[in-house]
């Protein structure tokens, strides 16, 4: 199966003005470990930008060559899936992704767990006077008889589609852009106007403003989920020191939190993400030991 990459900009310098010494002795070696340039692949949304411009920035400090494409998530499992791309940091598991990890486990590495404690569901401004998915339909003219969504195929999407048949919902899920989406909370959030829209954690929104998840009794969208890094079948043989560097890669939702606020502040995802790697060295110096 075929998929489009679209690129996302030529490599950063490598230098790093606040490596050490040490670091910069040692990325000759490291690069050596791998062959070639590895290719990851994200959907242009808030977590998965902050994720992989993190890691491209710390991998390219240590003399690796990164290079970042992006696609839809669906066309991102079947990049890795056929070998177009080498990974993806955004595999959300065992719910949201769950259909694409049955079409494609056979034919990709699954390196586990990079970021625990993520969420998705129905998500509400706290003023919204409502606590559960069951109370949408008896209050339907209050949220304009819709739910703002984003993408089509997008694996909250599949979830919204499912909770709109068990609960037997009339609101109409509307798709949109994860922008799109956004833009409507802010408008409805403003004014204090109700709002539901297809919601995950982490994501900036939840720094942003006041919102809350409405209680799911019939358990359509899981409970927390796991955020695995996912590669290419072969990587482990071929280029087995930057495999070494993503099976290590891990951080937390208020690393990444933290990565989304400064871009949403207005901070390039390039010089966002240098700036967590320079304040976190210790920490990322764990995704590159032995």
């Amino acid at each position: 199966m075929g998929m489009v990459l679209a690129a996302c900009g030529g490599a950063t310098d490598n230098s790093g003005e606040n490596s050490t010494e040490e670091t910069n002795n040692n990325n000759d070696q490291d690069a050596e470990d791998g062959n070639g340039t590895i290719t990851l692949v994200y959907d242009n949304w808030a977590d998965q930008i902050a994720s992989s411009h993190v890691l491209k920035k710390a991998m390219e400090d240590r003399g690796f060559t990164v290079e970042l494409t992006t696609a839809t998530i669906s066309a991102s499992w079947a990049g890795v899936a056929d070998g177009s791309a080498d990974v993806l940091l955004a595999a959300w598991l065992p719910i949201t992704h769950n259909e694409y990890y049955e079409r494609f486990k056979d034919q990709l590495v699954d390196l586990g767990p990079n970021t625990e404690g993520a969420k998705i569901g129905l998500v509400v401004p706290e003023y919204v006077t409502i606590d559960s998915i069951e109370e949408l339909n008896h209050n339907a003219d209050k949220f304009n008889n819709q739910i703002v969504g984003v993408e089509p195929g997008a694996g909250i999407m599949q979830r919204s589609e499912k909770a709109t048949d068990e609960y037997g919902l009339e609101l109409e899920l509307m798709t949109s852009s994860e922008a799109g989406m956004m833009s409507e909370l802010q408008r409805n959030y403003d004014s204090e106007e109700w709002i539901v829209v297809t919601g995950w954690t982490p994501h900036w929104k939840f720094a942003k403003f006041d919102l809350k998840f409405l209680e799911d009794p019939q358990g359509v969208f899981g409970e927390t989920e796991e955020i695995h890094t996912i590669v290419r079948q072969g990587l482990e043989d071929d280029n087995p020191g930057a495999y070494k560097v993503l099976d290590n890669f891990h951080w937390t939702l208020d690393d990444m939190n933290e990565v989304m606020v400064d871009m949403e502040d207005g901070m390039e995802p390039e010089e966002a993400a240098a700036k967590w790697v320079e304040n976190n060295q210790d920490q990322v110096e764990e995704w590159f030991v032995e």
